[in-house]
């Protein structure tokens, strides 16, 4: 795949990777693209989640739903999909739709014109976001992929699942570097958190354990424009 160039000149980076045979490219903003169905999806955008901490007294800087949006909006102007899934926990809370500020609803329903919107419901929002298009489903079928918020433990082939947020670490030349990442054993991908105020949890850590191939998997870790593939056996917990 030819690099493209972004803004500050240096190589943009994503990286392939093959999942039940269907090529995936994990995009640096924390997205996946499908270029055989023209899909953009992302995952765990907890939009409004300074607002809900707010409301129970734990002030945050109030701007992860502007953060959020924008990045969204770079990514869908990047690939231009036909359609979008947003991997459940969209919002973080029950009522974060109905209190999404209008001029942010308005930016969403902006980028959402011309395309198919699919919503997973999530654990955070488990409703259909409120006064916003698109469809809301429990889970969706597309070709020989499944996409849902939470992994399953008893289904994983073909699955794109979001939920667990996580994150890998490497250590080199003493340094440990920490960063969000893809993971997949190539039958299952679970997506990094596309929120601005998410946190991460490693990938090695036991919420992880059985959904993966441990000799097959590897890591696709975010970087600044470029995406970093990581064999299993270069990961460090914490």
């Amino acid at each position: 795949m030819k690099m493209a160039v972004w803004s500050k000149g240096e190589p943009y980076g994503p990286a392939q990777v093959e999942l039940c045979g269907i090529a995936c490219l994990c995009d640096p903003s924390g997205a996946l693209y499908l270029d055989e169905f023209g899909v953009l999806v992302v995952s765990d955008l907890h939009l409004e989640k300074g607002s809900s901490f707010a409301r129970r007294g734990q002030l945050l800087p109030p701007y992860d739903t502007a953060a959020t949006l924008d990045i969204l909006g770079a990514v869908i102007a990047r690939y231009q999909p036909k359609s979008v899934i947003s991997l459940g926990d969209s919002f973080h809370d029950r009522a974060a739709s109905a209190r999404l500020p209008a001029f942010y609803a308005t930016r969403l329903k902006t980028m959402m014109e011309g395309r198919d919107w699919c919503w997973i419901a999530g654990n955070h929002d488990p409703e259909r976001p409120a006064d916003l298009p698109g469809d809301w489903v429990e889970e969706l079928v597309v070709g020989s992929l499944v996409f849902r918020h939470e992994p399953s433990r008893k289904m994983g082939q073909g699955e794109i699942a979001g939920h667990l947020h996580p994150a890998a670490r490497i250590v080199r030349h003493g340094r440990s570097v920490r960063r969000p990442c893809f993971a997949s054993d190539g039958e299952r991908l679970i997506m990094p958190a596309f929120g601005a105020y998410t946190g991460a949890l490693n990938v090695l850590d036991r919420a992880f354990h059985g959904l993966f191939n441990e000799e097959r998997l590897r890591v696709y870790m975010l970087g600044q424009g470029r995406i970093y593939p990581i064999a299993r056996t270069a990961l460090y917990a914490g």
